[in-house]
């Protein structure tokens, strides 16, 4: 499972890494990212896929 964020679809609302902050962090161009080496497996993933409002999360 490899969680992805769609930078084109990313608005940088913030909301991933608020659900999910061991996963997901805002870069410096202020869109969400997949923080590397975390541990994608963490149920709060699937709550952040759930929850953005644009669906730029995937796994």
């Amino acid at each position: 499972m490899a969680v992805k964020v769609d930078q084109d679809l990313c608005t940088g609302c913030g909301l991933c890494p608020q659900v999910c902050p061991e996963v997901f962090e805002m870069g410096d161009d202020g869109y969400a990212h997949v923080i590397k080496g975390a541990k994608q497996s963490l149920s709060c993933v699937d709550e952040a896929v759930d929850q953005c409002p644009v669906g730029a999360i995937t796994k």
